[in-house]
């Protein structure tokens, strides 16, 4: 039957006692009936306390409701007349409502009117002295005795377990136990619940509320800076922010009224600690030194673990963390748990920071926060870390997609609430700058996704660091530990199986966009791991299924989360994604001090700001360019080079004449070709000059003989045909450049592996003489004769393809060295390889960045607005023993489009 009727009727009777009693009524079992005072479900059918005036008084009602449907849906054999079935109707209403009179009368009359008379615990908890109907208590030894009133369980027991208010607890006695406080004088102690406001005085609570849109800062009084609040939740990959929304509605506001990416990059390995500690240092885990949550460092030699007391020696921890950052600047950050910060690193802890316990519930991590805030002025610190192992526990136990990861999800998601309800409270949710993110995402493991060792090798003779982002070195250490034999490990792993889950580094040969080489806790031997698949030892390693992380962070399952909100941040924006090592530079702005040196580009995220505190300027140029100048159109010395198509010295005069620009052409050239002006140079004491073409623009390095770089547009073209062939055997000397500081035809030598290669590529030309400004020393650079294939197909294939998706590209690209692998440009004493019997040195990587217009209906030189760039670095390297050779041009275009690298 329905029971809508009845469940409305009950509706009358909104005294808590009333509630309680139907408890014991003898009404249908599916009946349920939730009451505004309770924060529980009612179930009728139970008995505890029998009041049976009560369950008389709701009995009548039940059988006059059941009566009521009965008229109401009237069935006869016989049609009933419209105005006959309106009667019935009438009379029944009528009958109804004298009902419901009556019985509210008899409820009056049985006393209703004195409610904690008749054995409420509220506002007598733990009164000794206190005796309800028919003599229950409330003090502590009443269960042992069995006369407990009916709701002491609920208002004296549970309020003491639970951070939140309730009606129930509203106006409570204060209860020395109680986690927080609900009663009258909560505020002036400092002790409220964070929804006391909410709840117990009727405010809109934070979740409700509309987004905020005021431009200035709402701090109250004391609060000259606005603090900074640093939320991890461990694990968030950024997909659930938008897979599982509804689920959380606290991050999810945060999100639409606040500032968000799509995602936020980690770096590689995608670990807990590294990428913790990246966060609040701007380093890469190369020069942070924790590059794995597992190592070992062969100068202490000793391992680092997660599970060692080790952990906290200071040895390891390299760099400035955010809380010394701002202690040195006379401000004060507390952490409630965060990787190094109970470590005394430079020999400092934070100003107030808690020792790591995972057992501590998430509301007493945020209450003790709010606490902090709580404090008097000169004690308040101006930044703060908050930590949660979720979701990313849930993860590891069953996988990104599982029902203890959605659980998971919306714990974080009710505790963060718990935040943001406490800041309201304390009129600091529109004054405090909040980020929340994550470390790294999460993904799929399975047990038949694992790679062996012992299917490579006979014997295991070294030790691996196993899992996502595996790591290999000698077994004995630290005596066998540089004398190991890391390359012939590398060759015999590489390229063995058809179906291969992992590719095999050199260290140093890793792609340079992960800076994942400079230290000697990096092992030597390192695995790419394919997605989902782990690397082992040995089957004897049974630590698969569920979920895991450490993998290429190019990877979209390791993409983690970004959200702020704040008095400095826009409003309801989404802004491109970006590495976690721009947040140390974005919270030093936020508190207005100055950043130790980090790996960040400081003011890269000034567009999440409404007025940025930092504005960024750009590189100071150390030497200066000079211009080479054309003096002659015949060369005096040929540099040992032919070209047969130019078969006398007219038309070679001719080719050079070409070279010769006005000043008109000069600017003609610059407009096009360097359309956000040309590279500045960050070495001391180098002597370099500009050379003009009418195609493109060089920087040409004297010292080396080469160019340090060459920029060009490349326009939209009719087709994406790859490029024809340039005039073959064809190289002359550039008349603008002495032969003393240029190269020569014979330093490449035919039975050498090193061959030349051209910067700017000849095949792009807008008419077929202009091919020759290419086939010139000035444009030759050193390139292996496999890495020349990866460079012409780029050039001729890909680079086409871009520009014609683009509607044109600016191309600026040139050599590298980088033999220290420290991620900036060489000395000459640390340069290494040079071609044979010469002083020309072999660039370690090139560099090719290509710039478009966001707004595709405009080409590269007259952009009116934002820029879409993409930067590559390519590793330059005699062979790629770790790129299988089953279909080149396919190994080569993986290869290109899987480095790119935001510093060069």
């Amino acid at each position: 039957m329905n029971l809508n009727l009845f469940t409305l009727l009950l509706l009358h009777f909104s005294s808590l006692q009333i509630a309680q009693s139907l408890k014991s009524c003898d009404v249908p079992k599916q009946l349920k009936v939730k009451h505004s005072y309770v924060t529980h479900t009612v179930y009728l059918c139970q008995t505890r306390r029998k009041k049976e005036h009560y369950c008389i008084l709701i009995k009548q009602v039940y059988a006059a409701t059941r009566i009521m449907e009965s008229m109401l849906t009237l069935a006869t054999e016989q049609p009933v007349k419209k105005n006959t079935l309106k009667k019935y109707k009438i009379a029944c209403i009528v009958l109804l409502a004298l009902l419901v009179i009556m019985s509210l009368g008899l409820g009056l009359g049985l006393g209703l009117r004195k409610p904690e008379k008749q054995g409420s615990c509220r506002k007598k908890c733990f009164d000794a002295s206190f005796r309800g109907l028919e003599n229950c208590r409330c003090d502590v030894a009443c269960k042992d005795r069995g006369d407990c009133c009916w709701d002491f369980e609920d208002t004296c027991v549970e309020s003491t377990r639970i951070w939140t208010c309730n009606k129930f607890r509203c106006g409570e006695t204060r209860l020395e136990a109680s986690l927080c406080s609900c009663s009258d004088d909560c505020l002036q102690r400092k002790d409220c619940c964070a929804d006391y406001k909410s709840v117990c005085q009727g405010e809109t609570s934070w979740l409700e509320e509309n987004c905020d849109t005021a431009q200035q800062s709402q701090c109250p009084e004391g609060f000259d800076l606005p603090p900074v609040i640093l939320f991890s939740m461990d694990g968030f990959r950024a997909e659930y922010l938008y897979t599982w929304d509804t689920l959380m509605p606290n991050i999810n506001k945060l999100k639409t009224c606040g500032i968000h990416s799509k995602y936020m990059r980690a770096m590689y390995p995608t670990k807990t600690f590294p990428n913790h500690y990246t966060i609040v240092t701007g380093l890469y885990p190369e020069s942070h030194g924790i590059i794995d949550n597992n190592m070992y460092d062969v100068n202490l030699n000793k391992n680092f673990s997660l599970s060692s007391e080790e952990q906290n020696n200071p040895a390891w921890w390299h760099g400035q963390p955010m809380w010394l950052t701002a202690m040195y600047q006379g401000l004060k950050a507390a952490t409630y748990f965060w990787p190094g910060s109970e470590v005394a690193i430079n020999g400092s802890f934070p100003s107030i920071y808690m020792p790591y316990n995972r057992s501590v519930p998430y509301e007493e991590r945020i209450s003790t926060l709010l606490k902090w805030l709580d404090l008097p002025k000169a004690e308040r610190p101006s930044f703060y870390t908050m930590y949660f192992e979720e979701p990313d526990s849930s993860g590891h136990a069953g996988g990104p997609v599982s029902a203890r990861v959605i659980k998971a999800l919306q714990v974080v998601d009710h505790a963060f609430g718990m935040l943001m309800e406490g800041l309201k409270q304390r009129n600091l949710h529109n004054c405090v700058n909040i980020i929340l993110l994550a470390d790294h995402g999460m993904d799929q493991t399975y047990c038949n996704k694992m790679e062996y060792m012992t299917d490579y090798f006979p014997r295991i003779n070294f030790y691996m660091y196993e899992g996502p982002a595996p790591r290999i070195r000698a077994l004995n250490v630290p005596h066998d530990f540089f004398s190991f034999n890391s390359e012939e490990i590398v060759r015999n792993l590489s390229c063995r199986k058809p179906d291969q889950h992992f590719k095999p580094y050199l260290t140093p040969d890793l792609p340079k966009r992960l800076h994942y080489a400079k230290n000697v806790r990096i092992d030597k031997v390192h695995l790419f791991v394919d997605r989902q698949w782990l690397a082992v030892g040995s089957k004897s390693n049974t630590n698969c299924g569920g979920g895991n992380h450490g993998y290429n962070n190019e990877f979209r399952s390791m993409e983690a989360i970004f959200l702020a909100h704040g008095p400095s941040f826009k409003e309801k924006t989404e802004v491109e994604p970006f590495e976690n090592i721009e947040v140390y530079n974005l919270m030093c702005d936020l508190l207005r001090i100055q950043p130790a040196p980090n790996n960040g580009t400081r003011g890269s995220l000034n567009h999440l700001l409404k007025v940025p505190f930092y504005e960024p300027s750009h590189a100071e140029e150390v030497s200066k360019f000079s211009v080479c100048g054309f003096a002659n159109p015949l060369p005096t010395d040929n540099l040992s080079c032919l070209c047969p198509h130019l078969q006398n010295s007219i038309q070679l005069e001719q080719v050079n004449q070409m070279l010769n620009l006005t000043q008109e052409e000069i600017t003609a050239t610059v407009k096009v070709n360097l359309p956000f002006g040309r590279p500045r140079v960050l070495q001391k004491n180098v002597d370099n000059c500009l050379l003009y073409h009418r195609e493109y623009v060089s920087g040409f390095g004297k010292a080396m003989r080469m160019p340090m770089w060459s920029s060009y547009t490349v326009p939209q073209l009719g087709d994406t045909s790859p490029l024809p062939p340039t005039v073959p055997d064809c190289l002359r000397a550039d008349v603008r450049v002495p032969p003393s500081e240029s190269q020569k035809c014979s330093f490449y030598l035919a039975d050498e592996n090193i061959t030349h290669g051209f910067l700017y590529p000849p095949a792009i030309n807008r008419t077929s003489d202009s091919q020759y400004d290419a086939l010139i020393m000035s444009n030759l650079v050193p390139m292996y004769e496999e890495f020349r294939k990866m460079w012409d197909y780029f050039h001729s294939v890909l680079l086409i393809k871009h520009a014609t998706e683009r509607n044109g590209v600016n191309v600026v690209s040139g050599p590298i060295f980088d033999y220290n692998y420290d991620g900036h440009f060489d000395a000459p004493e640390e340069i290494t390889k040079h071609i044979a019997n010469t002083d020309i040195p072999i660039p370690t990587h090139y560099f090719v960045v290509l710039t478009s217009c966001k707004n595709k209906s405009h080409t590269p030189e007259n952009c009116p607005g934002w820029l879409d760039v993409l930067p590559f670095v390519i590793p330059h390297r005699p062979t790629n023993v770790e790129s299988c050779p089953m279909w080149k041009l396919l190994a080569i275009q993986r290869r290109v489009k899987l480095n790119p690298s935001e510093q060069l």
